[in-house]
């Protein structure tokens, strides 16, 4: 029997952009394309909170038919160009240490040739940071200048570029164009039961809904955010725990509105550490994000919420709501089971650092929207298939994440001695780095096309973090110094450029609202 409907359970970013990507691939407008059903409980809030994202998202939305210029002012969306990390990688002194995590180098591929062997042969106390070294983007931000120009077409920019959203607005603008746009059909009920057939696949499940008391579908996907109704309340699949790993368990967060208009918004996120976790900045149209993620093991919630009003500042006032959210990191050991495939909070999350969440959403469904099987027959190999490659992406996640507090040279607090203890670094990310003390990371290290951080992510972070390789038994190999000298200034030049070209964040922005871009 033909895989002809299915069935979403649970909204909010994961569900909408899953079903916005897989009725854009499996042409569900048309009689012959695989029909899909979303039912979202009206009882249940969205977290919303992930509010940063990766340039993936750009070309999914250009791929379902989204106007940049829509989604920018219906979202309240900003452009982002990377991360900057203060306090990371030092005790905290009256200068803050910072580095940034740009989305691209553009101005070359360190699978081509790297600039980071040549940058570690220069004078440590002469050379330019590893990130201005190497990429333009980094002064951009400290600029506070976008992406692109206002004439430039939808989607198309001078660098490499992501989004900054509010979470819930993007939700329901998602919604709107899978409802009115794409097919998309829409039950706002509560799921009761989930029913399995004789075999164990999912035959259908109960609502509370008079229309729609059952609901039929050849396929599932669980969006239901932590509950986990299908993947964890119906199959119970194993979890893997990442607590030992990765430390923090709760969040505090805060939308702070700006209080004028003619604040500069940042063109990246802000993560700030503290002596037990890191504030993330997130500048949006109309507001910041601001939240505290922190390990409740080694601080108490008020220390933390003090943490948290003391960074806001002026900013900071006693009407302003602080919400409490816990986070439980880990993922499921299989995320397809049956005819049925976890998305979002429902099959893992590894925290908020570096915005891995939306991006793993988006991957997960354009995956299956390329390998979806019409038929039971091909269900088992799709699985396979799905679970080998997501397994891959969490473990590599975490393992990135983890880099960021395990090379720290902090040890101000119990908190960062811990997370430099061998006990809570994954094996293979320690092989990774004794192997990098005496030479570089290369592509040959990152071979799996799975890995959702590269190269230029890991080089950004090492060196950024100030991790030390040591090139002289090796530094006989690099010979091509004209050619990286070359390339440092080209670096340069483009900066120079690019910095005398593009637009101050906030005014490009403006301009958006005003005018929007040329559409494609």
């Amino acid at each position: 029997m033909d895989n002809n409907q299915i069935l979403i359970v649970g909204g909010g970013t994961a569900g909408w952009l899953s079903a916005a990507i897989l009725a854009t691939d499996l042409n569900t407008k048309q009689a012959d394309g695989v029909q899909i059903t979303l039912v979202e409980s009206p009882d249940i809030p969205i977290i919303g909170v992930g509010e940063g994202t990766w340039p993936n998202l750009r070309a999914t939305l250009k791929k379902i038919g989204v106007s940049e210029t829509d989604f920018i002012r219906e979202c309240d969306a900003t452009f982002k160009q990377g991360a900057e990390f203060v306090n990371w990688s030092k005790t905290p002194t009256a200068q803050p240490h910072s580095y940034y995590h740009p989305l691209s180098t553009v101005n070359h591929s360190s699978y081509n040739f790297s600039l980071a062997p040549y940058w570690l042969q220069q004078d440590p106390t002469t050379r330019l940071p590893y990130d201005l070294a190497v990429a333009s983007q980094p002064r951009l931000c400290e600029k506070g200048l976008g992406p692109k120009a206002i004439t430039m077409a939808e989607y198309n920019g001078a660098q490499e570029y992501a989004y900054h959203l509010n979470a819930n607005k993007f939700s329901a603008f998602l919604k709107q164009h899978c409802i009115a746009k794409l097919g998309v059909k829409f039950v706002s009920a509560n799921v009761t039961k989930i029913v399995l057939d004789e075999q164990e696949y999912i035959s259908h499940v109960e609502t509370d809904h008079a229309e729609h008391l059952t609901i039929s579908a050849d396929f599932f996907i669980d969006c239901s955010g932590s509950k986990g109704l299908i993947i964890k309340e119906t199959y119970n699949i194993e979890w893997t725990d990442i607590k030992d790993v990765i430390f923090n368990d709760t969040a505090l967060a805060v939308q702070v509105p700006y209080k004028n208009n003619d604040t500069k918004i940042k063109t990246h996120t802000v993560a700030t550490a503290q002596d037990a976790g890191w504030i993330w900045d997130i500048g949006l149209r109309e507001r910041r994000g601001v939240g505290h993620v922190y390990s409740s093991k080694y601080t108490t919630e008020a220390a933390a919420k003090q943490q948290l009003i003391d960074y806001i500042g002026d900013d900071y006032t006693d009407d302003l709501m602080i919400r409490k959210i816990p986070l439980n990191h880990g993922y499921h050991k299989k995320f397809w089971h049956k005819n049925s495939v976890a998305i979002g909070m429902s099959a893992g999350f590894v925290e908020p650092l570096e915005a891995s969440a939306i991006f793993l959403f988006d991957a997960a469904a354009n995956m299956i929207g390329s390998q979806y099987p019409r038929t039971r027959q091909a269900m088992a190999y799709a699985e396979e298939t799905f679970n080998k490659h997501f397994s891959v992406r969490m473990e590599r996640t975490v393992e990135f994440i983890k880099l960021h507090y395990c090379i720290s040279q902090r040890r101000d607090s119990q908190y960062w001695i811990d997370n430099c203890d061998d006990s809570s670094i994954p094996l293979r990310l320690q092989q990774r780095l004794k192997f990098w003390k005496n030479q570089p990371p290369t592509k040959y290290d990152f071979d799996n096309a799975w890995e959702p951080f590269n190269l230029d992510s890991y080089l950004y972070v090492l060196y950024g973090m100030g991790f030390e390789t040591d090139v002289e038994q090796v530094k006989a190999k690099y010979t091509q110094h004209d050619n990286a000298q070359a390339l440092f200034n080209n670096v340069n030049t483009a900066s120079e450029l690019l910095e005398s070209k593009l637009p101050a964040q906030t005014e490009l922005v403006d301009k958006v609202l005003q005018f929007g871009f040329n559409r494609i």
